[in-house]
């Protein structure tokens, strides 16, 4: 099965949405509603802020569902790739990985992750390891005393 990317630019950036990547997390449309709109099309509006503010919300996707690069060759300064690991958990969600890493499965084989994982901790996804946004739909809760 093939899956979706979409694109949408502004001129200076554009934006990437991979779906298959997205598991509601709401950070985008939260953050930044004039720009990330779900219940409309196309749902990202690159019209709707800055481009600064549209990168600052892109950069905290914890799945890199939605993604950016410049539309020229040349990058600000400062616009570097992170060289640490963070590991996070999203509230009733799943635990998030960014940076340099290597996902291996059952077999030794490696599974290409980008630079982002996003694990699944409520076990019902039908994408293992990954979380495929199923969570939602069990009323997954975790104590928060024992959270992460």
């Amino acid at each position: 099965m093939e899956k979706i990317t979409k694109k949408y630019t502004n001129g200076e950036i554009t934006v990437v949405w991979k779906p298959h990547l997205c598991v509601h997390a709401t950070t985008c449309f939260t953050e930044l509603p004039k720009v990330f709109i779900p219940y409309e099309r196309p749902w990202i509006k690159m019209s709707g802020a800055t481009t600064q503010e549209i990168m600052d919300t892109v950069a905290r996707c914890p799945t890199q569902a939605i993604s950016y690069y410049w539309n020229d060759s040349v990058t600000p300064e400062g616009t570097q790739e992170p060289s640490k690991t963070e590991v996070s958990f999203i509230k009733n969600g799943p635990i998030i990985i960014k940076g340099s890493f290597k996902v291996i499965d059952i077999d030794k084989n490696e599974i290409i992750t980008e630079k982002t994982a996003s694990f699944c901790r409520c076990g019902h996804t039908k994408n293992r390891p990954f979380c495929d946004g199923t969570h939602l739909k069990t009323d997954f809760k975790i104590d928060e005393a024992n959270e992460g």
